[in-house]
């Protein structure tokens, strides 16, 4: 068993439009104008690709500098970019730490602006290689230094093959695996953390790894995806229900965090893409605010953090909308709760200056 069933990236034109369909030209039907633009925040997740589409550093820039608000860092998360081509297969994502490494070198020469991109790098080994996984960790630490900070694993799986939200395909309970779990052991010794991404019935996989791991750092991404299309269409309250009871169990765990974002993707249900005009901020918080709240109830400010997951929720509305919706819905906390969930959260579970 290993971690995922390699599939090229964008291998079929269906899989092309979910992960790259940006239509700058209807974002920009929606204008905003940026709230509380002198928040600082980091924004812990995001990727950069070149591959059926471009997003770089240039285009991050352009999304901040666009958007008006404070982003002073951010992080970068796993999406499968620029593996090395050649060599020992199980060194391959190597090629994007080294790849990150290098666009955050660009911006911390200042050329690019203040903020600090990249200033976090989470990217892939595969866990199931056990004791050996070693090596490749090291090579990753080699290769980001002090920005390379844990590793990804996706194990999105759902009884309804018609549910996608990558290319790859994963194994019913990966988090689960013994052999999994002996490469998993690992990160501890090197003070790594671990993201997952997963759908909202396998949070209780999450949540027991979590509790057998006290010392390791979890981050569960786009707050576990309540699943809202394919068999679960028309059961959002059912979804929510078994969502919040999996999601308040794994919050009982000191060692986990969450991140509150993502949820524009496809998986959700919501269908934004398809308007003649994208949501704006008001709209988005009042439809995410059960979500949020649950999440920032169950884990508190200090370990819930707002994240963008762009350039793929780019598809469903602008960077600046995103982050007027995230202060909207932060607006009834206190300063420094609102500094926990923009920046003091992503510095703690990311180990950042």
């Amino acid at each position: 068993m290993t971690g995922k069933i390699s599939v090229k990236i964008g291998e079929t034109e269906t899989e092309k439009q979910i992960l790259f369909a940006v239509n700058e030209d209807w974002l920009a039907l929606r204008r905003e104008e940026p709230i509380e633009p002198e928040m600082p925040i980091t924004d812990p997740h995001h990727h950069l690709w070149d591959r059926g589409s471009r997003y770089l550093l240039e285009e991050l820039k352009a999304d901040i500098d666009g958007s008006g608000h404070n982003v002073i860092a951010t992080g970068f998360v796993q999406c499968d970019s620029m593996y090395r081509a050649d060599g020992d297969p199980k060194f391959a994502p190597i090629g994007e730490t080294e790849f990150v490494n290098g666009i955050a070198a660009m911006s911390a020469s200042g050329l690019y602006g203040p903020a600090r991109l990249c200033a976090s790098i989470v990217s892939y080994a595969d866990l199931f290689l056990g004791p050996e996984v070693d090596a490749v960790l090291e090579a990753h630490l080699n290769a980001g230094g002090d920005r390379f900070k844990g590793v990804r694993q996706c194990s999105v799986w759902d009884a309804d093959s018609t549910i996608k939200s990558t290319p790859m395909d994963f194994p019913k309970g990966l988090l689960l695996d013994a052999k999994f779990r002996s490469g998993f052991a690992r990160l501890q010794r090197y003070g790594l953390s671990f993201d997952s991404w997963i759908y909202h019935h396998q949070i209780p996989e999450l949540a027991d790894l979590a509790q057998k791991f006290p010392d390791t750092t979890v981050v569960i991404d786009h707050i576990g995806a309540p699943l809202g299309i394919g068999a679960y269409a028309f059961r959002r309250d059912d979804v929510f229900a078994e969502w919040r009871k999996n999601i308040q169990e794994l919050g009982k765990n000191p060692n986990a965090y969450v991140k509150l974002g993502g949820m524009g993707m496809h998986v959700f249900g919501y269908d934004f893409e398809k308007r003649s005009a994208p949501p704006g901020s008001q709209e988005l918080a009042e439809i995410w605010r059960p979500y949020v709240e649950t999440c920032i109830e169950a884990f508190g400010p200090e370990r819930a953090m707002f994240e963008s997951n762009f350039p793929v929720d780019k598809r469903y509305y602008s960077y600046g909308v995103m982050w007027n919706a995230f202060k909207r819905l932060a607006a009834g906390y206190s300063q420094s709760e609102k500094e926990a969930l923009f920046r003091g959260s992503a510095r703690r579970a990311y180990r950042l200056n």
